[in-house]
């Protein structure tokens, strides 16, 4: 088969066609000395430009299998077995028929042999099954049948059929012919046939505009039914889907959603209405991001600001506060917000001083928190929380492990751990793990606990009220969620763009 060059096999198809009116791409491809299938691909190349017509047509041929072919060359089984008995003399015994043909051909043929009556069996003068010719003259017809169709590997090479139907389908049966389908084309001038092949432009360009040869220029029609490359975006990233299948866990739950757009916060808001003391380690540079412009908040409700510091300095409620200095410069200090608690407090402080006074309420907000980690598998410096609050009178930590067991079986995690801890704004305060199947271990995936009276009664909350509320990280249920071992692999500038596209839609028990 001569190399392939398409160019020079499409002037040669076309130059084929103009003494031609019809060709056959099989006897074509063998006049040009190229594979079909690449004379398909050119002339394919052709019609898609009009250039000819094809009409797909089948032809079909009949050859020896291997095990036919090698009965053209050795003989068919029974008659093999006949043919031993009949150069014995006419007589053989049993015993020796396997020697004399072998094994397989002695059990196959031997049955053959009887049943057309060629040989009969009797027993010798020592008793034992002899065979005898019982029909001289016989001819190997399966043998005969089969030579033709040796090494018939295309369309021509041997007869299409047998002149016995009835032989050709016991051949065939037995496995020793089989048919072969060759599907091939007539082709014929297409509309716009012509001698030689005009290239066509896929592209209509600036330079075509400036210099006018897109006026004479032909262009290839616009394929309507193309598929057009994946569009890259749209994916819903997985995080996201289990956002909103939590929110609609919690709004079932009865609970209202909080505005969170404050990504930026002032340390007042996420530290000093927590009653987190200001020498609290977390308040250093290594555990919170400042920010440098603008580096302080400007204002804040300045009754309540009193009342916080009162209670930090002197204490109240029960308590005797920090007992150290309590300094504004650090309360107005901004920074990007540690936790969605400080949230949590803004909506206190509007709840307890709203008109008509406390009502009891449920709160949720899930949205972005920062913090200056170092991060592994399991933690970054940016991530979400789900955070969850209560505000009703006389509620118990038994309330809240209750909350917090029911929203966790909603979402399929069943395996809960409570840990005492310690917080300052919550007493008492409870971590929560869940148990990851793929990293076999025990995994932090939240905090807990009922918010201090220091912290509610500069809000103004009356005493008998409390608040139970909790803290959740949205990656670590989703990582247990979607099998994910490294938390980097979720989100952040290494995540896997793959799983995006690939992650199932989040669907809860």
């Amino acid at each position: 088969m001569a190399a392939f060059d398409a160019l020079d096999v499409e002037t040669k198809v076309l130059a084929a066609l103009g003494s031609s009116a019809t060709l056959d791409s099989y006897a074509l491809s063998a006049t040009l000395g190229v594979d079909h299938q690449a004379l398909l691909g050119v002339v394919k190349s052709l019609w898609a430009d009009g250039y000819v017509t094809m009409d797909q047509a089948s032809t079909s041929w009949l050859c020896a299998t291997n095990e036919g072919a090698g009965i053209a060359k050795d003989g068919s089984p029974e008659y093999r077995v006949y043919a031993a008995v009949d150069a014995a003399g006419g007589s053989l015994p049993l015993s020796s028929l396997e020697a004399a043909v072998g094994k397989d051909a002695a059990k196959i043929g031997l049955g053959a042999a009887m049943r057309e009556k060629w040989l009969s069996k009797g027993k010798g003068a020592d008793g034992a099954p002899v065979l005898a010719v019982a029909k001289a003259g016989v001819a190997d017809a399966t043998r005969a049948a089969l030579e033709p169709f040796v090494g018939a590997d295309s369309p021509g090479s041997a007869p299409d059929k047998l002149a016995d139907a009835n032989v050709e389908k016991q051949l065939m049966r037995r496995k020793l012919l089989a048919r072969h389908t060759m599907k091939h084309f007539a082709i014929a001038k297409g509309a716009s046939y012509a001698a030689t092949r005009t290239k066509k432009e896929a592209d209509f360009t600036v330079d075509m505009l400036r210099d006018g040869s897109w006026k004479t220029a032909s262009f290839k029609d616009y394929n309507y039914a193309a598929v057009g490359a994946p569009v890259g975006g749209g994916y819903v990233q997985p995080l996201l889907k289990v956002r909103a299948e939590f929110r609609k866990i919690l709004m079932g739950m009865g609970f209202e959603e909080m505005p969170t757009a404050k990504w930026v916060e002032s340390s007042f808001w996420n530290f000093d209405a927590l009653f987190q003391p200001q020498s609290h380690p977390a308040r250093d540079a290594h555990d919170t991001f400042f920010v440098k412009e603008p580096a302080e908040t400007v204002k804040w409700p300045a009754d309540y600001y009193d009342r916080v510091k009162e209670m930090h300095v002197s204490g109240g409620a029960g308590s005797i506060g920090h007992k150290c200095d309590f300094k504004e410069g650090e309360a107005r200090k901004n920074l990007l917000r540690t936790h969605t608690t400080a949230v949590s407090a803004r909506m206190l402080h509007a709840l307890a001083n709203q008109p008509g006074g406390f009502k009891p309420a449920k709160y949720f907000s899930i949205d972005r928190v920062f913090r200056n980690e170092t991060m592994d598998s399991t933690h970054l410096c940016e991530f979400h929380q789900v955070e969850g609050l209560i505000a009703d009178y006389d509620l118990s930590l038994g309330n809240l492990k209750c909350v917090i067991r029911t929203f966790f079986e909603a979402i399929g995690i069943t395996q809960l751990r409570f840990k005492p801890a310690f917080n300052p704004y919550t007493e008492p305060s409870m971590e929560v793990f869940g148990y990851h199947p793929d990293l076999k271990k025990w995994t932090e995936i939240g905090n807990s606990g009922m918010f201090r009276p220091e912290m509610l009664a500069p809000m103004g909350f009356p005493p008998n009220a409390r608040v139970i509320a909790w803290g959740l990280s949205l990656e670590r249920p989703t990582m247990i969620k979607y099998r994910i071992a490294n938390i980097r692999d979720l989100f952040g500038h290494k995540a896997d763009l793959g799983r995006t596209q690939a992650a199932p839609i989040c669907m809860f028990p």
